[in-house]
């Protein structure tokens, strides 16, 4: 038996008659969609929303600026005027929330 590697693109079994040939109607959607470009069969996507309210966050997120100004001209401010004071007990309570954070004990 041989194979004929030459004429690939060819349908050689819906030209010699075969019972595995394509119907008329099956070609004729596949002309209509070689003229038209579009398929007959429509696909959907539908989301989540979970995923709905995440795409609205990471928008949100995307529109917020990276340094809130206002607050570091007013920190500026009052460190200039002597006003900004310092807790040391709170810095250390907030690094040991963070720390705690980071590394949770198991």
């Amino acid at each position: 038996m041989s194979i004929d590697i030459n004429n690939l693109g060819t349908n050689t079994a819906a030209r010699s008659g075969d019972s595995n040939r394509v119907g008329s109607n099956e070609a004729n959607k596949a002309d209509t969609q070689k003229a038209t470009g579009k398929s007959s069969v429509s696909d959907t996507v539908s989301l989540s929303e979970t995923a709905i309210r995440l795409g609205q966050l990471g928008i949100a997120v995307e529109n917020q600026p990276v340094v809130d100004t206002k607050r570091v001209e007013q920190v500026k401010q009052a460190i200039l005027d002597g006003s900004y004071n310092v807790d040391p007990t709170r810095i250390a309570e907030k690094m040991m929330e963070f720390d705690l954070a980071l590394n949770p004990k198991d």
